[in-house]
């Protein structure tokens, strides 16, 4: 069983939300109370633990409940769910994370410099025991039980746009710190010009400009180069590894998706969770009361 993990030294950010607009600062904190949970300083420090019942898609990845929510959080618990980290506080001043340049790079530059250390306790892996898969819209996602002679978690996309710049794109990787790093970390969120009034009209994108988005218009990229020739795919499977991560658990399993978005990759964290045996699924990843007291919004 792996050790549960947090920083050495707190990282700070700052930026502005994608979907917001609004800046906001960023603190991850070092923490021992064995979850990764969100504080808001602009609302009193009301606190919320990561818990897969409190999570939402609209275009993006949230955690919420009455009178709390934060946004955009795949990116960054990608890299924690990447580098092993489960036991930490994200202290921020705002409602959304900061988008920063539109991939997880700048936390996991943050999270190296930080440092991580071990906590004197190990966490039990989520593993998947029976494949399962799920369909809508013409979306899968698909998981099975890891390679029984090298367990991990081994993620695969495969996505299909009718734009001459991405088409068919798919790529398989087994999720380390090393080959986030190097393979998907730096890959960016990425949207269409024709898409960008209908989505300010709802709210959405509001802070995305062509210094966090990768931009396409009707004949290709607007604001290259691209950081890879299938920078697209790499960022849906960030995308993922940020969803799954908000089991709390690590994972290991294969998981593959094809043209799937924030809402498939959830239900399928939901029902890895549900086929948990109940007595181990009483902790706070899973939305069992905390013991921790403080101004902790439920």
């Amino acid at each position: 069983m792996p050790p549960l993990r947090t920083i050495v030294r707190p990282a700070e950010l700052s930026g502005i939300g994608v979907h917001s607009g609004r800046p906001v600062r960023l603190a991850l904190l070092p923490s021992e109370a064995g979850a990764v949970v969100f504080r808001r300083t602009d609302l009193g420090g009301a606190e919320m633990p990561l818990l897969a019942g409190n999570v939402e898609a609209c275009f993006s990845t949230s955690i919420a409940a009455a009178g709390f929510r934060v946004r955009t959080i795949e990116h960054l618990l990608a890299t924690l769910s990447a580098f092993g980290v489960g036991s930490l506080v994200v202290e921020l001043d705002a409602e959304e994370l900061p988008i920063l340049d539109g991939s997880a790079a700048p936390f996991a530059e943050a999270l190296t410099a930080a440092g991580i250390r071990p906590l004197d306790r190990s966490v039990d892996p989520l593993v998947v025991r029976a494949p399962f898969s799920l369909a809508e819209e013409g979306a899968e996602i698909a998981c099975g039980p890891p390679d029984p002679d090298d367990p991990g978690l081994d993620l695969s996309y495969a996505i299909e746009y009718a734009h001459p710049a991405i088409g068919s794109q798919s790529r398989s990787i087994r999720l380390t710190a090393e080959t986030f790093v190097r393979e998907i970390a730096p890959a960016r969120t990425f949207g269409f010009l024709k898409d960008v009034e209908a989505l300010r009209r709802q709210g959405l994108a509001l802070g995305s400009s062509l210094e966090n988005t990768v931009v396409l218009d009707d004949s290709g990229v607007v604001n290259g180069p691209l950081r890879f020739p299938d920078e697209f795919v790499r960022h849906k499977i960030l995308d993922l590894a940020g969803d799954l991560a908000v089991a709390g658990l690590p994972i290991l399993g294969r998981v593959a998706a094809r043209k799937a978005g924030h809402r498939l990759h959830l239900r399928a964290v939901r029902r890895l969770i549900e086929s948990i045996p109940p007595p181990a699924r009483n902790g706070p990843a899973y939305g069992a009361p905390s013991q921790r007291a403080g101004n902790r919004v439920r």
